[in-house]
């Protein structure tokens, strides 16, 4: 059978690391059929081996809330998702997603000498200008000195539209970029676009954090789900995830 994961790697502290791709199907509740997305979430639980029911997922909300997931309780029937855009587990013991569908999903990990701390944050424009990427960091570092170390955490940069690829308006870039200006892109058709993964890079660089792109475009690799690609060109909607876990 296929892969459903479309990137993978083991890290230090026995962190694993994935991002899905479309043959995992579509992970999002708020996408299509809410039953069909649980049951591809199963799925994926028991090809990574994992405990059905043990993975963490949020209700993003494109904003810079992070939450601990040891104190969140998992959803149930009647039990939502706790809205936010970033979780830590202060001990790793929480496998944590998040999704995305041109937003860049980021998982980071960092090993100390009581064990790991691992993160995993939403990237979608709000939220990485809201702080979502520095929240998280700071949160990690919060739970153990060590991390405050320079390269002392690690983080993987998933799928997302490229900077080549991801057009807004003018007006919005030159505002934007005012204050962020590795965020100024433009597309292969010479308009004005965001580079939200060049932008993630550099607030992660310069947070002493040492980064890993996984590259892939998520508008033009068909591998990945798309919202623009979806709606411009009524690809299947879906949502991949990064997901990040200790076996």
């Amino acid at each position: 059978m296929d892969t459903p994961l479309w990137w993978h790697d083991d890290a230090a502290g026995g962190v694993r690391v994935a991002f899905t791709c479309v043959r995992a199907g579509n992970l999002g509740t708020h996408v299509g059929d809410p039953a069909r997305a649980l049951e591809n979430r199963r799925s994926l639980e028991e090809h990574l081996g994992l405990e059905v029911g043990s993975v963490h997922y949020l209700q993003q909300i494109h904003s810079s809330r992070v939450l601990d997931a040891s104190s969140a309780q998992l959803p149930g029937p009647e039990q939502p998702a706790p809205e936010a855009d970033a979780w830590i587990s202060p001990r790793g013991v929480q496998p944590l997603a998040v999704m995305g569908a041109d937003c860049p999903p980021i998982l980071l990990a960092g090993a100390t000498s009581s064990g790991v701390v691992t993160g995993a944050a939403h990237t979608g424009r709000p939220g990485l200008l809201g702080g979502v990427l520095e929240n998280t960091v700071s949160a990690m570092r919060s739970r153990a000195r060590e991390l405050s170390e320079p390269g002392a955490i690690t983080a993987w940069i998933g799928p997302g539209a490229c900077g080549q690829c991801y057009e807004i308006p003018e007006e919005m870039v030159d505002q934007i970029a005012a204050e962020r200006p590795a965020i100024r892109s433009r597309t292969r058709w010479g308009t004005a676009a965001l580079d939200l993964k060049a932008e993630a890079a550099q607030v992660l660089s310069e947070a002493g954090i040492e980064v890993v792109d996984t590259a892939g475009c998520t508008m033009e690799d068909e591998s990945l789900f798309s919202h623009r690609r979806s709606s411009q060109q009524g690809a299947a909607p879906g949502r991949i995830a990064g997901i990040i876990w200790t076996p």
